[in-house]
């Protein structure tokens, strides 16, 4: 049995079996994208409830595992070598089950890359870009009296949705037929500016006939379906 009695964070959640990947999360647009992918790869893990209404990612046992005190974040009990590794960054995380399972990443270089280049797109861009648009829409319409702020997030996320829809033409998924890791980190923040922050009437979503349907395609996905509620909140 794997011994994870050296991460502090084990502490405060302790493994319940710790063969498996722990992993430390909450259901947030970059949250589910780990759990769906150890959903999709059929990877065993073990989901641990990081409550932002409580502050866990402020406690010390977490920042021991993400200084930066974001989820999602892993141990991986079988790491390289077999050692246990632990990681966080999102993009980062899907990047190493994709390469420990061999799954959801093209093994031809080009399109190997060209899917990395992707889910760097989702990083950079599309996550930061609807999470800001998000906050000023949503969370903080009182507080502000100048539009510009809402206005300019609101124009970036319809820039990028047009270019998810250009991106999408005659294609299934990002990388045409095969689903990937790069869908795995872009369509549920698509699906949290629909639904969590109310907003595809405000961002046009009709106007991005390709967005709306690759998203309905992700979704119907059992794994997609299992993933988004983990860690359960109950």
């Amino acid at each position: 049995m794997s011994d994870l009695s050296n991460f502090p964070i084990t502490k405060r959640w302790p493994a319940a079996h710790p063969d498996r990947i722990q992993l430390y999360s909450l259901t947030t647009p970059n949250g589910v994208k780990v759990s769906i992918a150890l959903e999709e790869m059929e990877l065993p893990y073990e989901p641990h409830l990081v409550s932002f209404g409580n502050d866990d990612q402020m406690t010390p046992e977490f920042l021991s595992l993400n200084p930066n005190n974001k989820i999602p974040a892993i141990i991986d009990p079988d790491g390289p070598n077999g050692e246990p590794l632990p990681l966080f960054e999102s993009g980062a995380i899907l990047l190493y089950l994709a390469e420990k399972t061999g799954k959801l990443l093209p093994s031809d270089p080009s399109a190997r890359i060209e899917c990395i280049q992707w889910l760097m797109f989702q990083m950079g861009g599309v996550g930061p870009m609807f999470g800001q648009f998000g906050h000023f829409f949503k969370f903080a319409a009182d507080k502000i009296t100048d539009p510009y702020p809402t206005e300019r997030y609101l124009n970036e996320t319809r820039r990028l949705m047009s270019v998810m829809n250009g991106r999408l033409e005659g294609r299934d998924y990002i990388m045409g037929a095969d689903y990937s890791i790069a869908d795995i980190a872009t369509f549920p923040w698509i699906r949290t500016v629909v639904g969590f922050y109310e907003a595809g009437d405000t961002v046009g979503m009709n106007n991005y006939p390709n967005v709306v349907a690759y998203l309905e395609r992700c979704l119907a996905r059992p794994a997609v379906e299992r993933g988004l509620v983990q860690p359960s909140r109950d």
